[in-house]
């Protein structure tokens, strides 16, 4: 069952976050990850969530997501995304 990362992203160094946006892209591929979105325009429709930036991976399944997000190579990029963003990450189960 395919599993997401959505990832609502306030980018506060965006020269800086631009080695991230190049870097992860082909590890979360490596463990099948494929971007559906990524920072595309958004529209709010109810509540009072006023996301920045979002990002949309999709996973073959939440294992996949988990080995993406303890990839070493990953490890070794995502303090790129914690020091120069302001994040929420989420992993959400497919149906």
């Amino acid at each position: 069952m395919s599993a997401f990362v959505i990832v609502d992203t306030k980018i506060k160094n965006a020269e800086a976050y631009r080695e991230y946006i190049e870097k992860a892209p082909p590890i979360a591929a490596r463990h099948g990850g494929k971007y559906l979105a990524r920072g595309g325009l958004h529209t709010v429709k109810e509540g009072n969530w006023n996301p920045t930036r979002l990002v949309l991976i999709e996973f073959p399944d939440r294992k996949a997501i988990e080995a993406f997000y303890d990839d070493p190579d990953y490890k070794a990029i995502i303090h790129i995304r914690l020091e120069n963003t302001d994040s929420n990450l989420v992993i959400l189960d497919g149906i």
